[in-house]
């Protein structure tokens, strides 16, 4: 969905409001989506968040719709695929150099986690894509630990004004 109006309404209020009932239809309808497209071996994987917004938040939405999604899809979910090395600073008004810049080396696969990804598909589950700053480095990572592709979906995409 398009990232304004009530798309927007919706992702805040499951990122920011606890607005937990809205990950069972958001996640079962992105599997919907993506399910005919799906390689049996894929792996899939939320974005992953820095632990002090962690611990603020108290949950990572885009793992509450990966949980769903992979559920409905059968297939093998891996939370903690990947981390955040360093704290990154809030994205939200960011030009697209700045964001690609903030996340530039952020991300990294758990060492323990690498030998899931050798050979196989991943997708990357994200609440929203803006510039795609945050799943450009989730990428390299598991491509830098041979995946062998990587492909991402989101809630809701920002659409860039014409």
């Amino acid at each position: 969905m398009l990232y304004k109006d009530r798309g927007r309404a919706l992702v805040l209020a499951l990122k920011h409001g606890d607005r937990h009932d809205i990950v069972k239809p958001a996640g079962k309808w992105i599997a919907r989506c993506v399910q005919d497209t799906l390689r049996s071996d894929v792996l899939v994987a939320p974005a992953p968040l820095y632990w002090t917004r962690m611990v603020k938040r108290r949950y990572n939405q885009s793992s509450l719709i990966a949980r769903v999604m992979a559920g409905r899809l059968l297939v093998l979910i891996c939370a903690d695929l990947r981390r955040r090395v360093r704290a990154t600073a809030t994205l939200d008004g960011k030009t697209r150099e700045v964001r690609f810049d903030e996340m530039r080396d952020a991300i990294s696969v758990y060492p323990k986690r690498e030998a899931l990804l050798e050979g196989r598909s991943v997708l990357l589950v994200d609440d929203v894509m803006t510039s795609g700053a945050t799943l450009a480095p989730c990428t390299e990572a598991c491509l830098k630990s041979c995946a062998r592709e990587v492909c991402v979906v989101a809630l809701a995409r920002v659409a860039k004004d014409d």
